[in-house]
């Protein structure tokens, strides 16, 4: 983990207080006992083989709450102050945050917090951020990612579109329908819409004539009767339950789009940062029991 979030055996080797042949060896022992090439790698250059990638991926996480587990054990909680720089999905911010985010000023009144909207993430480190929180799945490279929730994506309308246009009884008829696109920033380009139950997944390519990159707009239009849109319970709850939104496919619940922190390194990290992701999770599941 450390060669990867390095990038190189040298600045592994200092990190870790190893000499880089110690690391090269080490990294041979641990290839040998897996039974495959984690790493390509010359005198020049270095570079995760895809299933080193996948490795890389799948043990981070462990990692993460190991780390977490022998913190709490050692009491090293340390104190909730100084400044916190969060980049943060608008998306996320709106629905959420927004409303919230004084409680955490107020558990922490040592804590000043910078909550930057950003569509990308950039270079974490370069722009001063301690983490970020973003919605789908996290970029591959350096950043190390902690699933925080995985969320139902929900199909809706207004009542107002479904008495002028019908409401379609499967999602294959979206394709006749208006519907509203979201723009995907981090990977320039709309958002895949795919309907999941257990046994079955369907790929829609709809139709859209209105796509939008702010989620308040995109609701917006929808609440106005514009089109069908998918959103997240997050935030949107009563909009559901006082039926200004209908969930148009209830029997298609398989599809689930994940919240990440992303930080930019496995080092321990500070109080101020385990305090806050700790409040958005207990906030997160408030919000979904709503």
């Amino acid at each position: 983990m450390a060669v990867v979030e390095a990038g190189t055996m040298a600045r592994a080797a200092e990190a870790l207080g190893l000499s880089p042949s110690g690391v090269g060896r080490a990294i041979a022992r641990l290839e040998a006992r897996v039974g495959v090439r984690l790493l390509d790698r010359t005198t020049r250059s270095m570079r995760l083989t895809d299933e080193g990638r996948r490795f890389y991926e799948q043990v981070g996480p462990h990692l993460d709450g190991i780390e977490q587990a022998a913190m709490e054990a050692a009491g090293a909680a340390g104190i909730v102050r100084g400044r916190l720089r969060v980049n943060v999905a608008p998306l996320f911010s709106h629905a959420v945050l927004a409303d919230r985010i004084g409680d955490f000023l107020d558990l922490f009144p040592e804590v000043r917090l910078e909550l930057i909207m950003r569509d990308a993430i950039g270079d974490l480190v370069a722009d001063g951020f301690d983490m970020a929180l973003r919605f789908g799945d996290p970029p591959t490279g350096s950043l190390i990612a902690r699933k925080l929730v995985e969320t139902r994506v929900i199909t809706v309308a207004a009542p107002a579109y479904l008495a002028r246009h019908g409401r379609p009884a499967h999602p294959s008829e979206l394709v006749e329908h208006e519907t509203i696109d979201f723009w995907d920033a981090a990977h320039a380009r709309p958002y895949d819409w795919e309907f999941q139950r257990p046994g079955e997944v369907l790929p829609v390519k709809i139709r859209a004539r209105l796509m939008t990159s702010d989620a308040n707009t995109m609701l917006g239009a929808c609440l106005a009767g514009a089109g069908i849109c998918q959103i997240l319970p997050l935030g949107t709850r009563p909009l559901l339950d006082s039926g200004r939104l209908v969930d148009l496919f209830p029997d298609w619940p398989g599809e689930l789009f994940p919240l990440y922190a992303l930080y930019p390194s496995r080092q321990q990290r500070a109080a101020k940062i385990r305090a806050f992701v700790q409040f958005v999770e207990k906030l997160i599941r408030e919000t979904l029991d709503r």
